[in-house]
Order: C-alpha cells, then sequence, then structure tokens
C-alpha cells in the first residue's frame, strides 16, 4: 500500500485512494523478506510527485493516498485517499502498519519532514525516503542557495538518528542532479484526465517553456539556442518521465542494499552543445544562436535578489550549473552511480530531446 501526503502540508493515504499536493504512498509487494510490503508517500500530485506515483502504480504497487481535507486535486480511480488534517497522531494512524513511506514534498515542506518521520516512526514504518531530489548532500552550492540546504541536511540527520536508535527503522534518499527533462512534462501531470485539462495542461507547458526552459538556453518554441562561455559545461541529469519514478521504485524494491543511504542516480551526463545538436538533429533545422558569459547570467540573478524580484532563483540555478571550469554538476559518475542497484532504464540526449520536442508537437 502506498499512502501520500500534499506539498504544503503532510498527510497519509491508504490503499484504494487518490493522491494530492502532499501525501505518502504504500505498496504490497509478494517476496517479504526481499521486498517492502507496504508504502506511503508524500507530495504525489507535484511535478515530481506524480511522476513517482504513476511508476509506484505501473510497478504493481497498492497506493494510498493521505490528502488535506480541503484539497482540490483529483488522482486515479486505482488509488485510495484519506483526508485528514495533519497532526502528528492523524499521521501516525494513517501510517500505521505500512512498511514504507515515500515523500515528495517540495522546497517550502522540506521542514516538515520531521514530523512525517516522527510519525512513520512511530508507526512502525520499515523505510521513509526523503524527498532531497536535488544534487545530494555534497554538492558545492552557491551562497544564495546554502539557506536552502541547513533545512534538507537537518531532515537527514533526523533521518539518521532515528535509524540509529531504532534499527526496525531505515531511510533513503535520491539526489537526482537537474530534472532534465522537465520542460516536457510541465503542467502533464498523469492525475488529470478530461480533455479540457489536458488542453490547459498542455497551454501551461508551452507557456512554461516559453518562460523558463530558454534560461537553460533553449527556447525549444521559437527553436533558439543560448550558449553560455563555450557551451561545453558537463552537467548530470534525471529525468522526471522515466529515471526518477524508476530510482525510487528499485529503492523499494531493493531495501537492503539501500537502507539509510543517499543514492546517486542520473539518465544523462551532457553539455549545451550536445544538447544543441540532438535538438537541430531532431527538429531537421538550424537552430539560431546567441552567446552569453554565466557570470553574467549569475550577476543578473544577484541583482534581481537585491531588488527583490523572485525570479533571480532561475537565473543562479542556471548560473552555478553551467558556470565554466566550475565542475560543480556532475553529481556522480556513470560507474559509481547507483542505477543498476536501482533498475533503472538506460537513458540517451537524443531519445530525450525528441520526447521533449514530441510533448510541444
Amino acid at each position: 500500500m502506498v499512502a501520500l501526503l500534499s506539498s504544503q502540508r503532510a498527510v497519509p493515504f491508504r490503499h484504494g485512494q487518490h493522491p494530492e499536493s502532499c501525501y505518502f504512498w504504500r505498496k504490497i509487494l509478494q517476496h517479504f523478506r526481499s521486498l517492502l510490503q507496504l508504502i506511503g508517500s508524500l507530495q504525489a500530485a507535484g511535478t515530481i510527485g506524480s511522476h513517482i506515483t504513476k511508476a509506484l502504480l505501473t510497478a504493481g504497487f497498492t497506493v494510498t493516498i493521505v490528502t488535506r481535507l480541503e484539497s482540490k486535486s483529483r488522482f486515479p480511480d486505482n488509488v485510495n485517499i484519506i483526508r485528514t488534517d495533519y497532526s502528528a497522531p492523524a499521521l501516525k494512524e494513517a501510517l500505521r502498519g505500512q512498511d514504507a513511506a515515500v515523500s515528495a514534498v517540495g522546497i517550502a515542506g522540506i521542514s516538515t519532514q520531521v514530523e512525517m518521520i516522527d510519525a512513520a516512526e512511530a508507526a512502525g514504518v520499515r523505510r521513509f525516503i526523503v524527498s532531497d531530489f536535488g544534487y545530494g548532500p555534497q554538492h558545492r552550492y552557491l551562497p544564495e542557495f546554502e539557506a536552502v540546504g541547513e533545512p534538507r541536511m537537518a531532515v537527514l540527520a533526523h533521518a539518521k538518528e532515528k535509524a540509529g536508535a531504532n534499527k526496525a527503522f531505515t531511510w533513503s534518499a535520491v539526489a537526482i542532479g537537474i530534472p532534465i527533462d522537465w520542460v516536457s512534462v510541465l503542467g502533464s501531470s498523469p492525475f488529470h484526465s478530461t480533455y479540457q485539462n489536458r488542453l490547459e495542461l498542455m497551454a501551461a507547458a508551452h507557456l512554461q517553456a516559453l518562460k523558463k526552459f530558454p534560461t537553460l538556453g533553449f527556447d525549444i518554441v521559437n527553436r533558439t539556442a543560448t550558449i553560455y562561455d563555450s557551451g561545453t559545461e558537463l552537467f548530470t541529469g534525471t529525468t522526471l518521465t522515466t529515471g526518477i519514478g524508476h530510482a525510487v521504485v528499485g529503492a523499494l524494491r531493493h531495501p537492503d542494499p539501500t537502507a539509510n543511504k543517499h543514492l546517486l542516480v542520473r539518465s544523462v551526463q551532457t553539455c549545451q552543445k550536445e544538447l544543441l545538436f540532438a535538438f537541430e538533429a531532431a527538429t531537421g533545422e538550424s537552430w539560431p544562436q546567441t552567446h552569453e558569459k554565466s557570470m553574467d547570467l549569475m550577476r543578473r540573478g544577484r541583482e534581481k535578489l537585491a531588488s527583490g524580484d523572485k525570479s533571480w532563483t532561475l537565473d543562479l540555478i542556471v548560473a552555478q550549473l553551467l558556470e565554466e571550469g566550475a565542475g560543480r554538476s556532475i553529481i556522480v559518475t556513470e560507474e559509481a552511480a547507483d542505477n543498476k542497484i536501482l533498475g533503472m532504464p538506460d537513458e540517451n540526449v537524443q531519445s530525450l530531446v525528441r520526447d521533449v520536442m514530441d510533448s510541444l508537437a
């Protein structure tokens, strides 16, 4: 069974219920010694959470979603939903009897995982997958992002403390690098199924692509590219549509080698120049290019931060990713990655780009 909690608050879910913006997931598996049987998850309807939920369902997990009483989110018919408040007693009761809990809460809800972990451990949950789908604890962040890293580290420390005191309780986290195909799935949550919803979501996807993806260097609607520095700074990323969900499913299917570990995964290692070549090959046309310096992007981001412009975050995220010579954005080598343990499929830049372009056709 799987329980899901929304991103704003933590709420448990049970078998046969639906995921909403924050939640816990659970699943029943057959082999008791090698697999966790019941799973709970948090934040099933968000960008990452919705795809993890879909992967769990596809893998045969029985999913239960715990959501806010007032939540309007909609989910598949083959999941259970528990509507409740976010109190510690309610979370504990909702997670009682579950083997595992998967959290996919967003940045705003990171600190609430301390209470979720407490509730899960008190309820007898055997595995808690922490929402830390970023670059992992060893990443060298720009100073502006240190405040984001502090609550993440506090949650991980709390999970380690609980696991140290209770050998029946374990935790895992999955570092993914950049969710590299996120533009192709913006607004396309698998929990929305009506035709009108799909039109609205696709329109939102195009709008988000126009607004955000160009900062990474590729305006996939107008088919133009902005190359930072030489465009050769390497980085790793994991796909939302395939990689992240498979990583979570793999951690639950292989609880022993993944216990009490920060797992490092990757779908591709690439750079802007390689992505541009793949975009041009996929579209059959040459894309006009402009060239900028990553330091200029970093400067603009910091000026926005100083003036209160909230769009500073994306500028600095991309500058942090693409700053030439920094070498900070390869979170794990292919040889050291945990992909094989987790049973993740092989992926490549060409197929990733084709999928992104197909999503906007």
